[in-house]
């Protein structure tokens, strides 16, 4: 190997990764040394930060958010995550409650109800209940200072509008949109958001895990040099489902079994893999130029998406970035992301030169050592508290956005064996919210662009074919 092409790891020690040790954590709140390092011999070249520090944003991740206004929340969405959301807030700060929840269904509201009055002795009133497709509006009108918002990932960009328009702070889960029409609106409460300084966190939680954080660090200092390309994961098991009670309409059946449900969830591309998507547009600071890719369904038990995709990434200075996802039970499981630079790769929490030698590497057993608090579902609360009672505005939205666009162009390309691009993407008029959701009656959905109506639970793409001739 050539002496200019391989990284001084006594050089970069020097300039970079001693930097960090020493240091410590910076801006998390604690002078420990987080980072293991290697060193040997080698050149004198100078390493390039990407990025100068404080010209990017890096959380101040302590363990407990500083006692300030007592804050009342509402969860809007009260299954699993909504449910478990609620408590990493609760776990987060000291005065601060949850004064009102909202759902589609009775039965989740009154059991996050149940297990807040046992667990945190928080009691939840029936006029603080609000059931329904409009249970949003309810909560965010109930007097409450912020919103978690846990709903089906449809309904996020309209409740969020809702949340801004009342000047209400706001959490919320990722994805936050499943749609080109549901990114715009996201984008647009994004920027209202800014303007009336309030404070968005969204659950894109690798942003608040001190890991990735640190790496995040080290890569901006020039640890790898610049990025050259990149491989991403999120391959596992079968996800859960939901069997059809009779007694279900086809929209609450939809709705309840929500994860199977490309307009719901976005497909599990958007709806999970907009994670290890996040992690690269976050290090990278690129958004995709284009997207090629296919996908299948193999396995799938219930729902119309698919079951796995690939997709390769053409961002905009040229560089690929490769993507795979799946959800079938019984095969070969990765989450992890790879990043290649001119210096080195970065792999979660390590890098290596290019010889394949471990120069930097974030130490979790320091940090358990040194913190109480390492739950990243947890210190993204932290972190949005001490935004709100310092009264300096964070707006996380937008960021998300990218990635999820990312997503939602990778499925799309998959869906219709077509190259699609952000140009494209972002102002298409692809809108998968039904005409005629309802609770009760049986439901359509128009296929993509052909003006034919499909049954929801028949619709299932084919690349190649015309929307209109796409069913199961």
């Amino acid at each position: 190997m050539k002496k200019e092409n391989s990284i001084s790891r006594r050089s970069f020690l020097k300039r970079s990764a001693f930097a960090g040790v020493a240091g410590g954590i910076a801006g998390t709140g604690s002078a420990v040394a987080l980072a293991s390092c290697c060193s040997s011999g080698g050149g004198n070249d100078a390493v390039k930060p990407l990025k100068e520090p404080g010209t990017y944003y890096v959380p101040d991740l302590v363990d407990f958010a500083t006692d300030g206004k007592e804050l009342k929340a509402g969860v809007i969405g009260c299954g699993g995550r909504g449910s478990g959301a609620a408590f990493n807030f609760l776990n987060a700060a000291n005065g601060i409650t949850i004064t009102a929840l909202g759902d589609t269904f009775q039965d989740r509201v009154d059991g996050l109800a149940d297990k807040l009055k046992k667990e945190k002795n928080i009691d939840i009133p029936a006029d603080r209940r609000f059931i329904g497709l409009d249970a949003y509006k309810q909560v965010i009108d109930s007097g409450v200072d912020l919103v978690i918002v846990a709903t089906p990932p449809l309904f996020r960009p309209i409740h969020f509008e809702y949340a801004v328009e009342k000047g209400k702070h706001a959490f919320l889960e990722k994805p936050i949109c499943v749609d080109a029409v549901g990114y715009r609106k996201i984008v647009a409460s994004a920027r209202q958001a800014t303007a009336n300084n309030l404070c968005v966190v969204t659950g894109t939680q690798r942003h608040h895990d001190r890991g990735y954080v640190e790496s995040y660090k080290q890569i901006m200092n020039g640890a790898i040099g610049e990025i050259t390309g990149a491989t991403i994961w999120w391959n596992g098991g079968m996800l859960w489902y939901r069997d059809r009670a009779p007694e279900w309409s086809d929209g609450e059946w939809m709705i309840r079994d929500w994860v199977n449900w490309t307009w719901l969830s976005g497909d599990h591309i958007v709806e999970q893999h907009v994670h290890n998507l996040d992690v690269f547009t976050w290090f990278s600071g690129l958004k995709p130029k284009s997207a090629l890719g296919f996908g299948s369904r193999q396995r799938r038990v219930t729902g119309n998406q698919y079951d796995n995709f690939s997709i390769d990434f053409v961002m905009e200075n040229g560089i690929h970035l490769h993507s795979m996802c799946r959800q079938i039970a019984e095969t070969d499981g990765e989450v992890s992301e790879f990043i290649q630079g001119t210096r080195g790769s970065w792999t979660p929490h390590t890098i290596k030169d290019l010889a394949g030698n471990e120069i930097w590497k974030f130490d979790r057993k320091a940090e358990k050592a040194t913190f109480k608090q390492t739950d990243p579902y947890t210190l993204e609360h932290v972190n949005w508290i001490n935004h709100i009672r310092s009264g300096k505005p964070i707006e996380q939205a937008s960021e998300t956005a990218v990635a999820n666009m990312a997503a939602i162009m990778g499925r799309e390309s998959a869906y219709t064996g077509k190259q699609t691009t952000w140009e494209q993407m972002t102002a298409a008029p692809l809108d998968l919210y039904p005409a005629d959701l309802d609770l009760v009656k049986k439901m359509t959905v128009e296929g993509y662009g052909s003006g034919k109506e499909f049954k929801l639970h028949d619709y299932i793409p084919v690349p190649g074919k015309p929307q209109g001739d796409q069913t199961r």
